[in-house]
């Protein structure tokens, strides 16, 4: 292997990014709930705090691609996350360039869907192996060929009965899924006989 560098792997400081983001939200969603006439005006414009923000993502992110250090890529991770959690925070006043869309439900549905499918990828990461062992046991089992068929028909049926392009597109991926997952089955049970 001459020629090639071995990739060394940083520590998994995905958890402490995703709480640094989680608290950073929570301080600045409680901070301008109890003061909320705080602000940083400079000639006469309202700096609001997802620039904070842009400007924490930044240096962690830039600390975290150029220093080979354990204790710099914890805080890398920590500055990432809290710079992450304060644009999360204006994710309504971002979409509709309006100052009043700060409390839009936006906000809570986007860090509600960041968190779940960070927390999700996170664990599937940690956990790899017991989940395609696990998978790979339950395609096995008729339980999946049951399972495969049952999505497949339902979204089939959501696509036949609707003509909202989102639920037709979300059903279109359920139903490749379900494919796939009847596809993998037969594969595994041919497998085995051989």
């Amino acid at each position: 292997m001459a020629g090639k560098e071995e990739i060394k792997e940083k520590p998994n400081l995905s958890v402490l990014a995703m709480i640094s983001f989680i608290s950073s939200f929570a301080v600045a969603r409680v901070f301008s709930s109890l003061y909320p006439k705080t602000i940083l005006e400079v000639s006469g414009l309202h700096i609001h705090h997802f620039w904070y923000g842009i400007a924490l993502l930044a240096v962690g992110g830039w600390l975290g691609i150029s220093c080979e250090n354990e204790k710099i890529d914890r805080l890398a991770a920590i500055l990432f996350g809290a710079g992450g959690g304060l644009i999360g925070d204006q994710v309504g006043l971002l979409l509709t360039l309006n100052a009043h869309a700060y409390w839009a439900d936006v906000t809570y549905t986007f860090v509600i869907v960041f968190v779940t499918l960070g927390s999700m990828l996170i664990l599937l990461n940690r956990y790899r192996k017991v989940i395609r062992t696990e998978f790979a046991q339950f395609l096995l089992n008729n339980a999946s060929l049951y399972f495969g068929v049952f999505m497949a028909v339902v979204s089939i049926a959501f696509i036949l009965e609707t003509d909202n392009i989102i639920i037709i597109a979300i059903s279109g991926v359920l139903t490749t899924v379900a494919c796939i997952i009847i596809l993998a089955y037969f594969i595994q049970r041919i497998r085995i006989k051989r």
